[in-house]
């Protein structure tokens, strides 16, 4: 798995807290935030997301009902990779949210006895969370390009 579905799988499921998921998505070069929702959407698709678990991926979020971002997904446009940089901030909170309902109700109904779904086995990594794969936000590594970070030694 690449370094962005690592932490994206990690926030979904708690093990990374949304507000450091979040200065690392805002420290993000705008062509990997765009890839970053893109991806997002997939994974929402992937675990299986229905049109009412909007609703509670809005309340979960902390977004107000009326963000576009929350009224695109009121009306189940997932393609929020165009927005203005304000409101891809709050598109990730809201996918990362809407993916975290997803994948747990996956994970309870299909998983449950256990499966060979690598993201679902992060938790169990000696290396899993914060720090992982990148340095703490504040003083993240890296890679040569504007603000991407690259995985932690």
């Amino acid at each position: 798995m690449h370094e962005r579905q690592i932490v994206l799988n990690e926030l979904a499921q708690g093990i990374r807290p949304v507000s450091e998921g979040a200065a690392w998505f805002a420290a993000l070069a705008e062509d990997e935030q765009r890839l970053v929702l893109t991806e997002l959407v997939q994974f929402c698709v992937q675990a299986r997301a229905v049109e009412t678990d909007a609703e509670e991926a809005i309340a979960r979020s902390g977004l107000r009902p009326t963000y576009t971002p929350a009224v695109m997904l009121t009306r189940w446009r997932l393609n929020m990779a165009d927005l203005p940089p304000y409101d891809r901030a709050r598109a990730f909170r809201l996918l990362v949210a809407l993916f975290a309902i997803a994948d747990t109700r996956r994970r309870e109904r299909y998983c449950v006895g256990g499966c060979g779904h690598e993201w679902h086995q992060l938790a169990a990594r000696e290396d899993a969370g914060p720090g992982s794969t990148w340095a703490s936000v504040g003083g993240s590594h890296t890679d040569g390009v504007r603000g991407r970070a690259q995985r932690s030694t």
